[in-house]
């Protein structure tokens, strides 16, 4: 019996332990992937999401709200950048629902675009044709 006892939690560490180090991995796989959206390279950024997802089953909207990149999300830096083409891809991959949530500033996307003077953004279009 208390073997059982000792292996249980033997396993459970080792579990938990392992949980840190998948969360530290996911995040060096997605290190530079404010980069990547601000050069507009929609191939790259296809890449590293699809590696994100086969490697640590993550899709985008598990991972979207955790990146900040200079205290924007990823949708508001490509628009910032006029990265037309990862804007494009990211709004897309999003689901609906979650692109008119309120982001980590309280203000949806639309309602930052509307407020930065970005409205006419090709991204924004994209964006209203989706919501």
């Amino acid at each position: 019996m208390l073997k059982i006892v000792k292996t249980s939690i033997a396993i459970a560490a080792t579990s938990l332990f392992m949980s840190g180090a998948a969360q530290a991995d996911v995040a060096e796989a997605l290190q530079n992937i404010c980069t990547i959206v601000k050069a507009d390279d929609k191939g790259e950024l296809r890449k590293k999401m699809k590696r994100v997802q086969s490697d640590y089953r993550l899709k985008l909207q598990d991972y979207y709200s955790g990146i900040s990149c200079g205290g924007n999300s990823l949708i508001r830096t490509a628009m910032l950048s006029d990265a037309v083409e990862a804007g494009t891809l990211l709004v897309k991959k999003m689901p609906k629902s979650e692109l008119s949530t309120p982001e980590q500033d309280g203000k949806t996307v639309i309602a930052w675009a509307s407020e930065n003077g970005l409205n006419g953004s090709p991204i924004m279009s994209v964006l209203n044709d989706r919501i």
